[in-house]
């Protein structure tokens, strides 16, 4: 079959795959696959929600909090119609140009997302490291300067991966491991040099997610430190305990990153079930996860849905 190029050629489409082993229209994977998004929707439209109304929470750290909402919606949002479209209709073919915008919506939110968690990062060493001049240097300036560095990144970063893969020439097999496009699964079609393109992927990764990871790496050091050097058990447990949060956030977005670009990389000899159910941990785990981790862990928004929940049961007896 002739190369053809995903510029020159409208007809060009891609095969998505649903859970190796699944059927396509399977209502059991389909209907926790809806409760899945409805409870990202709802837990973080909830944050954003309560961070606008409640006065109490506009500080750095929940206005982070609400920018790493903001990620997490658009990381959802950008799988759901390729997922929902094969479970629930059956229908797996996408054009080229839907499946570039895809990736890239993707791949940028999840550098956005990496992006937030440095700043949350940040946020915690100057509350335990620097408690006295937290007001100081967190202005809201600055967040918003914060806001706008971290967005901007995310999506310079990775449009060059967009545009390089448009004028990638595609023969042969068009299907794709994975319910969307991902960058890999897609250069993995390519049947001319992708070497410019793979190692601008590599780069964009490593300026992004390896960047930010070893950043949070020095951060939590420093914390440790600080907090160590605290005298009573208490007030250490007590500091140490505000960024338990955080931490989990940390870990529930890196590991299944990190096992997925390893995977793509080096377990080319895995079972497909392994590359798909790492790459649905790493784009719907976090964003499920986080708004209930922080609700959890975090008195105030705890405080705050306790109220609503008291208020609406009011209410009805009412």
């Amino acid at each position: 079959m002739s190369p053809s190029n995903g510029t020159g050629s409208g007809l060009l489409t891609f095969i998505l795959t649903s859970i190796p082993g699944l059927p396509m229209s399977s209502s059991w994977m389909a209907l926790p696959l809806c409760f899945l998004y409805l409870l990202m929707l709802l837990g973080n439209c909830t944050l954003l929600w309560m961070i606008k109304t409640d006065h109490s929470l506009h500080t750095p750290m929940y206005y982070f909090l609400s920018i790493l909402a903001v990620a997490d919606l658009g990381l959802s949002l950008s799988t759901l119609p390729t997922m929902l479209a094969i479970f629930w209709f059956e229908s797996t073919s996408l054009h080229f140009e839907a499946c570039v915008v895809q990736m890239y919506f993707i791949h940028c939110f999840s550098a956005i997302e990496s992006g937030v968690l440095v700043a949350m990062a940040f946020d915690r060493i100057i509350a335990i490291c620097y408690p006295l001049r937290y007001a100081s240097v967190l202005t809201s300036s600055l967040i918003v300067k914060a806001a706008g560095v971290i967005f901007t990144r995310g999506i310079i970063v990775v449009l060059p991966v967009a545009i390089l893969m448009k004028k990638m020439p595609f023969c042969g097999s068009r299907v794709l491991s994975h319910s969307f496009c991902l960058h890999q699964d897609m250069l993995r079609l390519v049947c001319g040099d992708v070497r410019v393109n793979s190692l601008y992927g590599l780069t964009a990764v490593i300026l992004t997610k390896g960047l930010d990871s070893l950043t949070i790496l020095l951060s939590y050091m420093m914390i440790i430190r600080a907090v160590l050097n605290i005298v009573t058990p208490e007030t250490r447990a007590k500091a140490f305990s505000t960024c338990i949060a955080h931490l989990s956030a940390v870990l529930i977005f890196y590991i299944p990153l990190i096992g997925l670009s390893i995977t793509h990389r080096l377990g080319k000899h895995l079972p497909p079930l392994t590359h798909t159910l790492l790459a649905d941990a790493y784009l719907l785990v976090p964003p499920v996860l986080n708004p209930l981790v922080y609700s959890w862990k975090t008195k105030q928004i705890r405080r705050r849905i306790l109220i609503l929940l008291c208020q609406r049961g009011t209410q009805q007896q009412v």
